[in-house]
This record gives structure tokens, C-alpha cells and sequence, in this order.
């Protein structure tokens, strides 16, 4: 039965977040069961592509991102993928009318990853960190509001503004390796081989006006999308905290993160906070 093949679909995309990413797995633990596995079937989809850009190195990176992008496609007009992450996120596609524009949009930032290494101007920035970023929050949202038009026009706004405080937090976290691994340099206007602190007080400054405008969105959230998303929110502030005391000249040297034991004290003041409704 394809509902026997779509839960091991579902499962895989699970693994894959679990695999991928603690923070974000933790985070979406902490969403309601009844959308949970479409946020992990979002992650799973982004999460593939993703790593045909960063890290198959030893492999035709365009090809294979050719041969996903046409497999999403097919999976999302036939409804069916014999790769289990296309499979689970076309039944997320269908079941919250995510527009083709958004995934798309994910899919063209990608595709830059394997030709383009500097971004100069401000436009081409914000439209890389749109497509990478912004849209995934807004399928993320589709999934929050269960598809209601009116809610997902209303918070729009503050979905992206999250998405992209996320996206420059690992930015800054991941400098070493995007300059050193992959020749990538996403700020414009910016030398980060040599990273001052007026620089690094611009960029973090930048982050801390989306992570304003997102916190006002989760706060209009459904209660089954809140904690989750709130969660996320305290972790990658945390980060950026963490990212704002290093030296600028440090930054591109280590990667800073968040240990699990501080994950764990974060997840148990998000919840009071969550509780006591002071978000």
C-alpha cells in the first residue's frame, strides 16, 4: 500500500533532520504533533539540495542538482517519488497549497551556489537570502496557518524576516568554512578575510532588526506552530550573542555554536517564557 511506502517517506525525512541538524530537530519536537512531519518533510527537501551544492565535491554537483530538481517536479505533478524526502514533501506541497514560486525560488539560490562565489551588491544579496532562506520560512508557514490565506498574508512579513535572520546567523557562524571550503563570500561591502569591527557590528545589527520583526510574528502564531517556533528564535539568539562577543578577526578562525547542555537550559526558559506568555 502507498500509505505503508508515504510513512517511510515521512520517517526518512525525520532521519534526515535528526541527522542534519539538532537544533532544528529539537525545535520541531516542539511542535504539535499534527504538524510536525510536514515541517520535517520541508527539511528533508532542503536539506538534499543543500548538500549537492556544499559537500558532493567529488561528484557533477549541476547534474545531480538537474536530476533533483526535475525528480521534485515529476514527484509533484504524477504525486509519487521513488525517492522517499521528493515523495514526503509533495504530500506537504499538496496538503497546504505551497506555491511552485517558493520552492523554485529555493532551488534558483542553489543553483548559484555552484557558479557564484561573491555577492557585491545589496540586490543580489537580498535575492540569494530570499530564495535560501526567506522562502523556506514561508512554506514553513503554510504548514503554521494550515493553508488559511488571511493568517499567511498577515505574518508574510515577520516569516521572512526570521528566515533571514537564521540564514546570516549561519553566515557568520560558518565563515571559516564558506571562505576557506567553498570560496563564498555572501555580505557585500564586506572584506571578511580581514573582518573589522564596525563591519561585524553592521552585520549583527542587520540580523538583530529580522529577529525584532520575526519575534512579532511568532507571537501571532497558532498555538500548535508557537513554542516550536519561539524555540528556534532563543537558539539562534543565542548564537548570535555568542557571535557578537568574538573578535571580528576570530570569527572567520573557529566556528562557534551552542553546546547541548546549553540547548537544554534554553529549551526549559523558552518554555516559561512560553508558558507565561511573555514572549
Amino acid at each position: 500500500m502507498k500509505s505503508l511506502f508515504d510513512k517511510v517517506s515521512g520517517n526518512c525525512s525525520k532521519a534526515v533532520t535528526n541527522a542534519y541538524s539538532t537544533s532544528f530537530s529539537l525545535a520541531t519536537k516542539m511542535l504539535a504533533p499534527s504538524i510536525r512531519q510536514d515541517i520535517y518533510n520541508i527539511y528533508g527537501f532542503v536539506r538534499l539540495a543543500d548538500e549537492i551544492v556544499d559537500s558532493f565535491h567529488d561528484y557533477d554537483k549541476e547534474t545531480l542538482l538537474d536530476e533533483f530538481s526535475l525528480n521534485l517536479h515529476k514527484a509533484i505533478d504524477v504525486k509519487i517519488s521513488l525517492n522517499p524526502i521528493l515523495n514526503a514533501f509533495q504530500e506537504t506541497v499538496h496538503r497546504y497549497g505551497i506555491e511552485a514560486e517558493l520552492y523554485n525560488a529555493f532551488l534558483k539560490s542553489m543553483r548559484q551556489d555552484l557558479h557564484k562565489s561573491t555577492y557585491l551588491t545589496a540586490k543580489e544579496y537580498e535575492e540569494y537570502i530570499y530564495g535560501s532562506a526567506d522562502v523556506v520560512g514561508l512554506m514553513c508557514l503554510k504548514v503554521f496557518v494550515k493553508g488559511d490565506r488571511q493568517q499567511y498574508e498577515d505574518l508574510k512579513e515577520s516569516a521572512m524576516r526570521l528566515g533571514s535572520a537564521f540564514q546570516k546567523v549561519n553566515f557568520l557562524r560558518d565563515l571559516k568554512a564558506d571562505l576557506e571550503d567553498l570560496s563564498r563570500s555572501y555580505f557585500p561591502d564586506t572584506n571578511l578575510h580581514s573582518l573589522d569591527e564596525l563591519s561585524k557590528e553592521k552585520i549583527i545589527h542587520e540580523i538583530e532588526e529580522d529577529f525584532a520583526a520575526g519575534l512579532m510574528g511568532i507571537t501571532k502564531l497558532p498555538v500548535e506552530a508557537k513554542f516550536g517556533v519561539y524555540t528556534a528564535y532563543v537558539y539562534y539568539s543565542k548564537l548570535l550573542k555568542k557571535l557578537k562577543k568574538v573578535p571580528s578577526l576570530e570569527i572567520k578562525n573557529r566556528r562557534i555554536s551552542v553546546p547541548n547542555y546549553e540547548k537544554a537550559g534554553l529549551l526549559a526558559k523558552s518554555y516559561i517564557s512560553y508558558r507565561l506568555n511573555i514572549l
